[in-house]
């Protein structure tokens, strides 16, 4: 059962690489039936977003969306942000440019960079613990330009059922295999980025939602990232596979509002 809120809130969820909004329509009405405002938006050539993937060359370039509501919000007002696996960049890439109008991050299983390395360096860690036939089905193809050489990277299906969506319904694996589209990690451009700096991105509170039985981002992976940098906060949901929101999505509400109940006082 999901307590309702004594203090609206809003939730802004970002979705990880190959998803779009689509992956949070079970999570979101939760949130709503506890009171708070949600916003889940669909990154650049993601979900129903016009954009192609040969469109974008950066990861801001693929933010773009989420960098554009962030600026449209009204002074005053601070968002809870919710990065799920890749998206975690894409948070972190707004806490740079945003971080007073963001309350708290919430990294659900998701990658989180610190202020010490390049931004490239946690997902370079990841493919350095991660065999190459780890990734079964999954596509990574070139694109860009000779000049400008870019990988994109597209989940196949045994890659979406074993390590992604293992403990998911038959509909939610279906649903995703449809909805899916080609996403990039954006090595190219985040191993010459400059690191996230401790007054922008390393200013803002964040929380770890610990997914257990996650094959895509692993335990052990999530706990490094964890000790790597530090958060204030950190849930942890058991038997629940990289999908948590299709998952087990009532326990995932519930984390976060519990992670988010402090600022009712604030």
């Amino acid at each position: 059962m999901v307590k309702t809120c004594r203090q609206q809130k809003h939730f802004v969820l970002i979705h990880g690489a190959c998803h779009g909004a689509w992956s949070w329509f079970k999570l979101k009405p939760l949130l709503e039936i506890a009171g708070h405002k949600v916003t889940a938006l669909d990154l650049a050539a993601s979900g129903v977003n016009p954009k192609k993937l040969h469109h974008l060359r950066t990861l801001r370039d693929y933010t773009l969306p989420l960098l554009e509501f962030m600026a449209a919000l009204p002074d005053g007002e601070k968002v809870i942000m919710v990065g799920h696996s890749l998206g975690g960049m894409n948070i972190a890439l707004a806490m740079e440019n945003y971080p007073r109008k963001i309350s708290v991050a919430v990294f659900l299983s998701a990658f989180m960079p610190d202020t010490v390395h390049g931004p490239s360096y946690v997902l370079h860690q990841y493919n350095e613990r991660t065999p190459t036939e780890a990734w079964l089905d999954t596509q990574f193809l070139p694109y860009g330009t000779p000049e400008d050489p870019l990988t994109s990277m597209f989940f196949g299906p045994q890659f979406m059922s074993k390590k992604l969506y293992q403990l998911c319904s038959p509909e939610d694996i279906a649903l995703g295999n449809m909805l899916i589209r080609p996403s990039s990690l954006f090595l190219e451009d985040l191993s010459k980025a400059k690191k996230f700096s401790n007054e922008g991105y390393g200013s803002v509170k964040r929380a770890y939602v610990i997914c257990t039985e996650d094959l895509g981002i692993p335990l052990d992976f999530q706990r490094w990232l964890i000790e790597n940098i530090g958060v204030g906060e950190v849930k942890e949901i058991k038997d629940v596979d990289h999908m948590a929101m299709l998952s087990k999505p009532q326990q995932l509400c519930q984390s976060l509002l519990e992670i988010t109940t402090g600022d009712d006082d604030e």
